[in-house]
């Protein structure tokens, strides 16, 4: 996987690679307001993630996970560490646990 200095760089780079879609994390599913659409855990998967430890304050600490759906399309979530992990339903927790790790993007 690529590193990335900042997350504004790393979005930048994966947007030319074709992660365009803006997704947002729900208790239950991925949003995507462009699309008008909603993506259960079965039909996404994190194919990526990179996280960014913020310099001067623990609390600037996020992460992005790269996503692709089972339709298709590509995008990016970006997240306080932990900032939805007590209102995620446990099958969307272990969606973004599980595939965490892939072996290479682009």
């Amino acid at each position: 996987m690529k590193a990335y200095d900042t997350l504004s760089q790393a979005l930048e780079d994966l947007k030319d690679q074709g992660y365009t879609y803006d997704f947002n994390l729900e208790e239950k599913q991925l949003g995507c307001e462009k699309l008008n659409k909603n993506f259960a855990p079965k039909d996404f998967k994190v194919v990526g993630s990179y996280r960014f430890e913020g310099m001067s304050n623990p609390d600037d600490n996020s992460v992005i996970y790269v996503i692709e759906t089972a339709s298709g399309e590509k995008g990016t979530l970006v997240d306080a560490y932990g900032t939805y992990a007590d209102s995620l339903s446990l099958e969307m927790a272990q969606r973004l646990r599980m595939d965490r790790h892939p072996d290479h993007i682009g």
